[in-house]
């Protein structure tokens, strides 16, 4: 202990680092928990969802006439000449 500093300013200055170090290990506590317990949470949440269809609807098809295949044809030249 220095010379300079009395008794009372050392105990003042350990009191306060000792305070201010569980003070960070008490917020990393709960930051921790706090992530753990969200997690919990998201897990949880993913269950309540109702399960998805696995298959999709039937598809669809209708046969062109060979104008709308000669018109499609066409606008697929103009498309692709851009």
């Amino acid at each position: 202990m220095p010379q300079h500093v009395s008794v009372y300013q050392f105990l003042g200055m350990t009191f306060l680092v000792l305070v201010t170090v569980a003070w960070g290990i008490g917020l990393a506590v709960m930051l921790r928990r706090g992530r753990v317990e969200a997690a919990m949470r998201r897990a949880q949440a993913a269950y309540d969802l109702p399960h998805q269809r696995q298959i999709g609807p039937e598809r669809e098809s209708v046969e062109l006439t060979s104008v709308e295949q000669d018109e499609f044809a066409g606008l697929v030249r103009r498309l692709s000449d851009r």
